[in-house]
């Protein structure tokens, strides 16, 4: 048998908390705080809980977080998320890089593709990353994914420029 959890009675009764329940913008908040007015009318944890429709520890982790920052700390808080691969100095880097567009002469492909990105991250920053990922952090930089149109490598540039002036000529 567990031992009894206290809960602070100094924000209100038990209809004090349902009423506060049903004024919460979020569901999960709610529930929990019913769960915790459900205890404080002296049902026993897992009644209390289950009445609620929540698990008896998500209870006693709510009631903890209840007695410690009040209603606020029933609110769920923002999940982690993993740190980025590339510092904000390399991700300025990179977004200068791809404005000023590759440079032939100095050995840069002649369009940016992802794993050109890749390798270019490579070499400067010694990170590495995959196309999918580059894609990721391009796009999260604001930059858009463009293609060249396809040329064709026995294109007649007089032809074309003649087709757009007087269309096609009809023998």
């Amino acid at each position: 048998m567990g031992r009894a959890i206290t809960i602070r009675t100094d924000l209100g009764t038990a209809a004090d908390l349902r009423r506060m329940a049903k004024q919460q913008s979020g569901r999960r908040p709610a529930l929990r705080l019913l769960a915790i007015a459900n205890a404080l009318d002296g049902m026993s944890r897992a009644q209390a809980a289950r009445a609620a429709g929540i698990e008896r520890q998500s209870l006693c982790d709510a009631i903890k977080r209840f007695n410690a920052e009040g209603i606020a700390g029933l609110i769920d808080r923002p999940k982690g998320h993993r740190r980025e691969r590339l510092s904000e100095a390399e991700q300025a880097v990179l977004i200068n890089l791809i404005l000023r567009g590759p440079d032939p002469e100095n050995g840069e492909p002649c369009t940016w593709t992802l794993p050109d990105l890749c390798r270019v991250i490579e070499e400067r920053f010694d990170k590495s990353m995959c196309p999918q990922s580059m894609s990721r952090v391009v796009r999260r930089l604001g930059l858009s994914r463009q293609k060249a149109r396809p040329v064709h490598p026995q294109k007649n540039a007089k032809a074309a420029e003649a087709f757009q002036k007087r269309g096609c000529s009809m023998p």
